[in-house]
């Protein structure tokens, strides 16, 4: 079958997603075939040019007349636009795959997640946390499920960057409580929650996060707004009103601890993600910098063995190179894409996409109960937010 696809948004996250669905026939011939029908914004000029150079067949500045004429809608524009097109498009029946977070607030990814559970089961409703779909990371699941590690102890995460450590970055809406809800903690912080949640959140590993106590820090107040006066000190300036870093500590059902971390101002880390888990009878470390590489250690050895995840029986890689033959970041949305439209069309033995809404509204719960308990100087439960 031949899915029509409508995508609100055009720039990043639209870019890398119609690269993943121009690739999906050359490597993943048993996913279906996609048609990129409809791209969706604001700017007719700007969404002409990028409908030709992203191969959609036509344009519509009006999401509503386009959510209930295709199959899938995928809807990755900037936070604040996440609920209202999202749910629509699900109360016309129609399979919807959101950017992360899942919305700027809680109260809108509950509101998001009860549509996605109205619609029902035969109704995707997909959340784009990506790095979930790296062979390394899948490999490292497969570790753990096995008991490799032994008793899960420590769970360490960060998500490093640096494009906002000159306090003269242009202001824009990831700047902005309103159009974002959250800064770091929501970008960053999101994806990290996510991949501690898919990797350890059963119960037999750590299960789920108990308890948090959480600290945010906002370290440039204003920033200049892009296109005005000439010369930033006389520059208009914006409110920065999210925070720029945060970090926060977390006890486990299953008693283990862990600790979040994710900062736009880590001068020299340009998008290092990294995440360490330390167990009874092993360790394991993964870096997004060196996405196909990870780290093991097991029993006795004396130091980590660094694997290198592209041989033909590693996840996802039987569809691409020949062993050593390594992927980069942009062919997670591939893997993602093809899982995603194998479950719409109910190719998928399970019927399941995962992350599905309910992880996005799982996750959301973690960062609402960072700020939370930033504000209360307490630990806070995710369950009672």
């Amino acid at each position: 079958m031949t899915l029509s696809v409508g995508v609100l948004g055009y720039r990043f996250m639209g870019k890398a997603h119609a690269n993943a669905m121009a690739r999906l026939p050359m490597f993943f011939p048993d996913a279906p075939d996609v048609e990129r029908s409809v791209l969706v914004g604001r700017d007719e000029e700007a969404l002409s040019e990028a409908a030709g150079r992203l191969g959609f067949e036509s344009t519509s500045t009006d999401w509503e007349s386009v959510v209930d004429e295709v199959d899938v809608f995928y809807n990755l524009g900037p936070n604040h636009v996440h609920a209202e097109p999202s749910i629509a498009a699900l109360e016309a029946g129609t399979p919807v795959f959101c950017e992360k977070p899942l919305a700027p607030t809680l109260e809108e990814a509950e509101q998001m997640t009860e549509a996605a559970r109205e619609a029902g089961d035969d109704v995707p409703a997909g959340c784009a946390f990506n790095y979930r779909f790296v062979p390394a990371i899948r490999y490292a699941k497969g570790l753990l499920e096995a008991g490799e590690l032994g008793e899960i102890h420590h769970v360490r995460g960060r998500y490093l960057q640096d494009w906002l450590v000159d306090p003269d970055a242009p202001w824009s809406w990831r700047n902005d409580e309103e159009l974002a809800g959250s800064g770091a903690l929501g970008d960053l912080g999101s994806h990290t929650v996510d991949l501690v949640r898919f990797l350890v959140g059963s119960d037999e590993l750590a299960g789920e996060i108990e308890r948090i106590s959480g600290h945010l820090r906002t370290f440039v107040e204003e920033r200049p707004v892009e296109g005005s006066e000439s010369g930033v000190d006389d520059a208009e300036t914006r409110t920065v009103t999210v925070d720029d870093a945060y970090s926060a500590q977390l006890a486990f059902e299953n008693g283990a601890m862990g600790t979040l971390e994710a900062s736009r101002f880590a001068t020299g880390h340009k998008n290092d993600h990294t995440i360490e888990i330390h167990g009874s009878e092993g360790s394991l470390r993964f870096s997004l910098e060196r996405l196909n590489e990870l780290e093991v250690l097991r029993g006795d050895d004396r130091g980590y063995e660094t694997i290198l995840v592209t041989d033909e029986d590693d996840p996802y890689v039987d569809h691409w190179w020949p062993p050593g033959h390594v992927l980069g970041w942009e062919h997670t949305f591939v893997h993602e894409n093809a899982e995603f439209l194998r479950a719409v069309a109910g190719d998928r033995e399970d019927g399941e996409f995962r992350p599905n809404f309910e992880d996005g509204l799982a996750a959301q719960r973690v960062l609402s109960a960072i700020e939370e308990s930033d504000d209360r100087g307490e630990w806070v439960s995710p369950s009672v937010i």
